[in-house]
């Protein structure tokens, strides 16, 4: 999202979040820093930015059920409300974003964001960089147009087949003309000795009438007679290829499982059982997020300072030194220690670790079984289809068997016309006659062949037309067959391709902060993808795994590998923060989210937070970042700075 010119001034209104009653906030492109000791609404203030770009993960003040947030960024106004019921957060209204998944792993970089804590601990790296992907809606995608390409492969196929039929049907094309031609020719000749001896022979014109009578309904007769062979051998073909595919439909009808009904019904039982179980497990993981941020707060509230100490009046200052660790606890009002808070907040992080887990262990079987009721589903279509189409062949096969049974009679009827006819013509030819006679009846079957031949061609040159149509749009099909293929290949690669662009950016970002921040004993921090398998029940799938080397260089310039839990607390922070930013980068968030948030870096020194901001200034459009005063002071003086919250 670009973001120029003083009409962009972006302005925040926040009533009950985190301990916020209520205030007006307005934010500079470019870097706002909130400047204030701990237990000053910076954090909540921050939580209310996120609110407003589309997060859930805000807490609602104390002493109220209901928090609202209004974001204004140009001519555009996004206004929540967030309502707290049962321990958990929800919201109505509209957001900056539909889905705050991207936003809230890689740009709202709070002490607790999960990027920053998977990086800090090295561990689900991966599984966090890809969560934003929905890899289910991806393979249904893929599902989809490998069924589309099979069925353009099917069409390509048929093309074939009519290409190999083409050189046959042009060879029967010359093969016809040429014998029509001769056909032609010898006609012609028959034609014209009829004609010279009917010059010299005189015949009484009633009998010459009559015999021509004779042999022309002949003529049509036999002409009947053929045509009706024609169609019996037409109708016996299909009667052939119809019992063929009756046979191959029954084969494959009996492969099919007969209880792919039931077998769904189980499936569906278990993935609704998943999902709800899967829903559960969120539902406890926000709450224990909720919980850990809660508990979070109500340490940094009731934080002190050695100079709040000092400056206030009090009769001893050796007692005041003395720190308070005792706790109001929120949930019964009793008193304890911070340490037994702390300790509590780390359980929850580590069940909330399992919970992550857990809820990706169900994913995982939840694809499975998805894909295994989809092919039951195609079976059972399967099967009903060919039912359907069983029920439709024994139709074709009776309608096809009666219309032989007719043909067959009018076959016989024809044959028997015909002798009848043939006796006739003798009884009317002469010894005077024969040769003419004879002439005539070549004459009449050389014109009936030649009927017979020219419906031939008809035939063979309309089969050709329609092959040469279809296989026109052959290059058509291949093309569109290939932009499947590409699409498929494409949506099969993507989640490889972010994983690779994930490490490649953390690499690239890493190594210039390093050397921009001036870590002198760390040589490189790298992440490298890695594929490894793994058993999942009784398969063996490749999976992609993200490990994070640390190259330390000794004084002497010797460099080896160390882990991240020998880098100091500064270095660590940098690790987890640049670890968020690389997911940034890959998921192509900067389009989208408007305000990275930066949070708890108080473990990094002062000049170093001052070039940490100043690089990642090139990169949002509103960087909110949350510092102490002294840190703050290291800053350039520009920066646009809210001390008032």
């Amino acid at each position: 999202m670009a973001v120029t010119g003083e009409e962009q001034l972006a302005e925040l209104s926040v009533e009950n979040i985190g301990g916020i009653e209520e205030t007006t906030v307005q934010f500079e492109p470019g870097v706002t820093v909130l400047s204030g000791r701990n237990a000053t609404n910076r954090t909540s203030l921050l939580q209310a930015v996120m609110a407003g770009v589309g997060s859930t993960d805000v807490s609602i003040k104390g002493d109220a059920d209901e928090g609202s947030v209004a974001l204004s960024l140009g001519d555009e106004t996004y206004t929540r409300t967030l309502t707290r019921t049962n321990g958990s957060v929800s919201a109505s209204g509209e957001a900056v974003l539909s889905d705050a998944t991207a936003a809230d792993l890689f740009a709202f970089l709070l002490e607790s964001n999960e990027a920053r804590q998977a990086a800090m601990s090295d561990e689900n790296l991966r599984d966090v960089i890809m969560r934003p992907i929905d890899t289910d809606e991806i393979q249904a995608e893929i599902e989809r147009l490998l069924e589309q390409r099979r069925e353009v492969t099917d069409q390509i196929d048929g093309l074939e087949d009519l290409k190999r039929r083409l050189p046959t049907l042009e060879t029967q094309r010359t093969e016809l003309q040429e014998e029509i031609e001769e056909t032609k020719a010898e006609l012609s000749e028959i034609e014209e000795e009829i004609e010279a001896r009917d010059g010299d022979i005189q015949q009484g014109k009633a009998e010459e009438e009559e015999l021509e009578e004779k042999l022309d309904l002949l003529s049509e007769k036999r002409s009947e007679l053929e045509d009706v062979r024609y169609e019996l051998e037409t109708e016996q073909q299909s009667l052939q290829s119809l019992r063929s595919e009756q046979t191959e439909a029954e084969a494959e009808y009996e492969e099919l499982p007969t209880n792919a009904t039931e077998h769904l019904s189980e499936l569906d039982s278990q993935i609704d059982s998943l999902r709800n179980k899967k829903q559960q497990f969120e539902s406890e993981l926000t709450e224990i997020q909720n919980i850990i941020r809660f508990n979070q707060e109500l340490l940094e509230d009731t934080g002190e300072t050695v100079f709040d100490v000092f400056t206030e009046d009090s009769e001893s200052v050796t007692d005041e030194l003395l720190p308070d660790e005792n706790v109001t606890c929120w949930t019964c009002g009793s008193t304890v220690e911070s340490e037994q808070i702390e300790t509590t907040v780390e359980k929850l992080r580590a069940l909330s670790t399992e919970t992550v887990a857990d809820i990706n262990d169900i994913e995982q079987e939840l694809t499975e079984l998805t894909s295994e009721r989809e092919d039951q589903k195609e079976k059972q279509r399967r099967r009903e289809q060919l039912e359907r189409r069983q029920r439709e062949l024994t139709s074709e096969i009776e309608r096809t068997e009666s219309t032989l049974e007719d043909l067959a009679s009018k076959r016989d009827a024809l044959r028997e016309e015909i002798e009848e006819i043939e006796t006739d013509v003798q009884e009317l030819e002469n010894d005077a006659y024969d040769e003419l006679m004879e002439l005539h009846r070549s004459a009449n079957q050389l014109e009936y062949d030649l009927g017979a031949l020219e419906s031939d061609l008809e035939r063979v040159e309309e089969n050709i037309s329609t092959i040469e149509e279809q296989l026109d749009e052959e290059q058509s099909l291949k093309n569109t067959r290939e932009d499947l293929s590409e699409e498929i290949a494409s949506l099969r690669t993507r989640i490889e391709r972010i994983e690779q662009e994930a490490t490649e950016k953390f690499n690239e970002h890493m190594d210039t902060v390093l050397q921009l921040l001036g870590y002198d004993n760390i040589a490189r921090i790298w992440l490298e993808r890695k594929e490894t398998t793994v058993r999942e029940g009784r398969q063996k799938v490749t999976k992609s795994v993200f490990d994070l080397h640390i190259i330390r260089q000794t004084d002497s310039g010797t460099t080896y590998e160390d882990t991240i839990d020998n880098l100091s607390q500064s270095e660590r922070e940098v690790t987890g923060l640049i670890f968020a930013l690389s997911g940034y980068f890959a998921h192509n968030a900067y389009e989208s989210v408007p305000f990275v948030l930066l949070d708890s870096v108080e473990s990094i020194d002062a000049e170093r937070i001052a070039s940490l901001v100043e690089y990642l200034s090139d990169f949002a459009s509103y960087l909110v970042v949350a510092l102490l005063p002294e840190d703050a002071a290291a800053l350039p003086e520009e920066y646009n700075r809210i001390t008032d919250i």
